[in-house]
């Protein structure tokens, strides 16, 4: 079997002997392991050992990261939990000699952070023989040499360390010599004197041998040249050399000046130098002067990869004596590596509400450099709501420290800086891009407190009122708003029936047509709610405002609109240019400048009689009645609004110029249908017994105001009563537009059941109306040869007719 069968024979055997149980110390995991394990071999199961399920061990993304070194030794199954071998691991070329070989482990799991540290515990194996620097030794022993004299031999040298390293050393029988070691000192002691002549050549196998199992073993072949007397080998002024040097220390830069003297002469006395075995690693590191001793550095030398050097030298006189010493060079740590700043694990995006304290990554900084110049200082630019808090060793978990609010700062650019305490200090900054994810924390906000929309009546069903917007600063779902109405009544109906709202765009539309007259304003309540999850939402409210449109004419109270009757006033003959004859009271069921009313005489049986007022509608003589006029006296009045455009409505006043009811000769002809009730023949008798008794009252009257000069007072037809405070519903008293006013009062007695005529006695608070103690009211059937066909229907063109008895 060959070394390398030896070797993994050996490796195996270690593997099930060295593997050691889970211990748990300051919460750090320890396993011992030996060098030299196949690759995918299992060390142990560490989710069994750190109580993880299986079935959350990829979902946690747990993960292997090791510390100064860039080489991934292990790595973990996450099918089953096992940690497994994933490069070599050779004890030799990560500790070189040192006793104890650790390999540092971190193993990282997320979704709940956690961070666990492992130590590997690197167990050494006879993977390596003991090995000389030269095959064949060779040496010059003079024949003079006396019994008992001693010549060092260089030691074999072992990579391996303790039972594994050079245990002892055999020497070929032989005549001359025997071997002495003590103390890892090798010499050979010479027997018996060398004869020259007998023999002047002698070589002997020296063989060194480890401790290890199975045993390896390295030789070398002494060849010794028997010379004449050369009995003095050179002594090193120091048997141990010490030197100290930096890190960056360049190429050609000194080290140490070794000296060996011989006290022999002349070719026995000169001496040469030279390194004794180093190893392959560093034979290129230094070199050193045959002649002068000089030892200068001849590669780079890089504190994190050898922080020592141990070089065997050796000093050999003219004639093959040689002796022996050691150098130490230790080099000391430049602050020449800038802290590296890893990432090893991130929480983003994250929501805006997470409370403070919250964990939302883990950092891990590293220094090459040792002592001071390895202590790193970390630390985040100013004005960001997070924290480096300090974990295990050089690890930093990355923490909030107030509340996130994404409708301020959506995104955070994290500067981490790591500084070393070296002189002068190194530092590395690296950026981290943290997300602030949305939650639906503000709810929709209008742009004004409320809102005043204007419609004028008669609008179109469908028709735009006003937009209402509210704007909500969340993302997406959470920032989309929605409208809609909120659920009420008006005038007894649902709001619904009256608008409706754009649940997208916000624009509130008419449901139907509105009318001034029966509804001047209303309120709606506009719900504005976002998407998200819960909805958040607010209120606000909207008054609607309806303006009046002229879509009502004039509407004739007095004289009264009949239709199987119409009002007839006594003028008498003694009125003067001025006095008051009679009004015309029309009202207007629009508003505003629509009810301003103006009244005009279109038509008169005499236009130069009569006048009437624009504004007030009174009908007033224009000049003295004279003789000459006509007693019958027909006019037709024209009421007009100010709307845009205008109504209008006209009506017929009869006027019989007559001092006694006696002179009207149409009166005399009365005919009464058969069909009349004997009531109706009873009150004519009546009437005319109290039309005497009245008539003669009347001329008297007339007769003493004629003599006192007295102005007569105008008889007012009596067929409607109109109080001077009444107003139809819906009507506006508006003082000078020719609407009802306050300062007449117009009291009405009248006979019931009648047809044919009716009397009212009229008292005026006005000087200017003339007194009448009459006033006659007839059929039109009775008037029609005096006056023509009766017209007291409102002419309002084209729009409809609102009459109110």
């Amino acid at each position: 079997m060959g070394d390398k069968g030896i070797s993994l024979l050996c490796s195996m055997l270690c593997l099930a002997l060295f593997i050691v149980t889970l211990h748990l110390v300051h919460g750090d995991l320890t396993y011992s392991i030996p060098e030299e394990m196949k690759r995918q071999s299992v060390i142990v199961n560490i989710a069994k050992d750190l109580g993880i399920d299986l079935k959350t061990m990829s979902s946690r993304n747990a993960r292997i990261d090791f510390e100064g070194t860039r080489k991934r030794y292990c790595d973990i199954n996450l099918n089953n939990g096992d940690m497994i071998i994933s490069d070599r691991i050779d004890r030799e070329s990560l500790c070189g000699k040192k006793p104890s070989c650790v390999v540092k482990i971190d193993l990282l799991l997320d979704s709940p952070l956690e961070l666990r540290r492992i130590n590997l515990h690197i167990q050494d194996i006879n993977d390596n023989s003991p090995q000389f620097k030269n095959m064949v030794t060779e040496m010059e022993i003079s024949e003079s040499a006396e019994k008992g004299s001693r010549f060092t031999i260089e030691q074999a040298h072992d990579a391996d360390i303790g039972h594994n390293d050079v245990q002892r050393y055999t020497l070929q029988k032989n005549d001359n010599f025997i071997l002495s070691v003590d103390n890892n000192k090798v010499e050979l002691v010479l027997e018996n004197k060398l004869d020259r002549e007998g023999n002047s050549e002698v070589s002997l196998l020296l063989t060194a041998l480890d401790g290890g199992s199975p045993q390896r073993s390295g030789t070398v072949v002494i060849h010794i040249t028997v010379l004449d007397a050369n009995d003095n080998a050179p002594v090193f002024t120091e048997a141990v050399y010490k030197a100290s040097l930096p890190e960056n220390a360049q190429p050609g830069t000194a080290v140490i000046e070794i000296s060996a003297t011989d006290s022999d002469e002349g070719v026995n006395g000169e001496v040469s130098y030279d390194f004794g075995h180093i190893h392959e690693d560093e034979i290129h590191v230094f070199s050193i002067d045959s002649k002068s001793g000089e030892i200068k550095v001849r590669s780079a030398i890089d504190f994190e990869e050898k922080s020592s050097f141990e070089i065997r030298l050796e000093a050999k006189d003219g004639l093959g004596l040689t002796s022996y010493a050691k150098l130490l060079v230790d080099v000391t740590d430049v602050n020449d590596n800038a802290p590296v700043i890893y990432l090893k694990s991130l929480s983003n995006p994250i929501p805006e509400n997470i409370p403070r304290g919250t964990e939302v990554g883990i950092i891990n900084v590293q220094d090459e450099d040792s002592e001071s110049n390895g202590q790193v200082r970390c630390s985040l630019q100013q004005g960001v709501p997070f924290k480096l808090v300090p974990s295990i060793k050089n690890y930093y978990s990355l923490v909030s420290t107030g509340q996130l609010d994404r409708e301020v700062v959506s995104d955070y650019n994290i500067t981490i800086t790591a500084t070393d305490e070296g002189s002068p200090p190194l530092s590395t900054s690296k950026s981290v891009q943290l997300s602030v994810a949305d939650i639906n924390d503000n709810p929709p906000v209008f742009e004004e407190e409320s809102y005043s929309a204007y419609v004028s009546e008669n609008n179109k069903a469908g028709s735009t009122l006003c937009s209402v917007a509210a704007r909500d600063p969340d993302w997406r779902q959470n920032g989309t708003v929605i409208y809609s109405l909120l659920s009420g009544e008006v005038n007894g109906a649902p709001v619904s029936s009256y608008v409706s709202v754009n649940g997208d765009t916000g624009v509130i539309h008419a449901v139907r047509s509105f009318d001034y007259e029966q509804l001047r304003s209303f309120k709606v309540q506009v719900m504005a709610r976002d998407n998200g999850s819960p909805p958040l939402s607010s209120n606000v409210t909207v008054s609607v405002f309806i303006s009046d449109v002229n879509d009502n004419a004039p509407q004739i109270l007095y004289p009264a609109p009949e239709g199987n009757s119409f009002m007839t006033e006594l003028v008498p003959k003694a009125a003067h240019g001025g006095s008051l004859v009679s009004k015309v009271i029309a009202v207007d069921a629009d508003s505003g400048q629509n009810t301003w009313l103006s009244y005009q005489i279109v038509k008169s049986t005499d236009p130069g009689l009569f006048t009437i007022g624009v504004h007030s509608g009174e009908i007033r003589t224009q000049r003295d009645i004279s003789e000459s006029d006509s007693m019958k006296q027909n006019l037709i009045v024209s009421v007009k609004d100010n709307g845009q455009p205008s109504l209008s409505a006209t009506c017929s006043m009869y006027l019989l110029i007559s001092d006694n009811l006696a002179e009207v000769p149409e009166l005399k002809d009365i005919s009464y249908d058969e069909k009349n009730s004997k009531l109706t023949s009873y009150l004519i008798i009546a009437l005319v017994s109290v039309s005497t008794f009245f008539l003669t009252f009347i001329i008297i009257i007339l007769g003493v105001r004629f003599c006192r000069r007295r102005k007569p007072r105008l008889l007012f037809d009596g067929a409607v009563a109109i109080p001077s405070a009444y107003l139809p519903p819906n009507y506006a008293d508006v003082d000078g537009t020719g609407t009802l006013r306050s300062t007449y009062n117009y009291d009405a007695y009248l006979t019931t059941g009648s047809r044919t005529s009716d009397f009212k006695f009229v008292s005026s608070y006005n000087d200017n109306t003339l007194p009448a103690d009459q006033t006659l009211r007839k059929s039109p059937s009775d008037f029609a040869d005096v006056f023509g066909d009766p017209d007291c229907s409102p002419e309002v063109g084209q729009f409809p007719l609102h009459e109110y008895v």
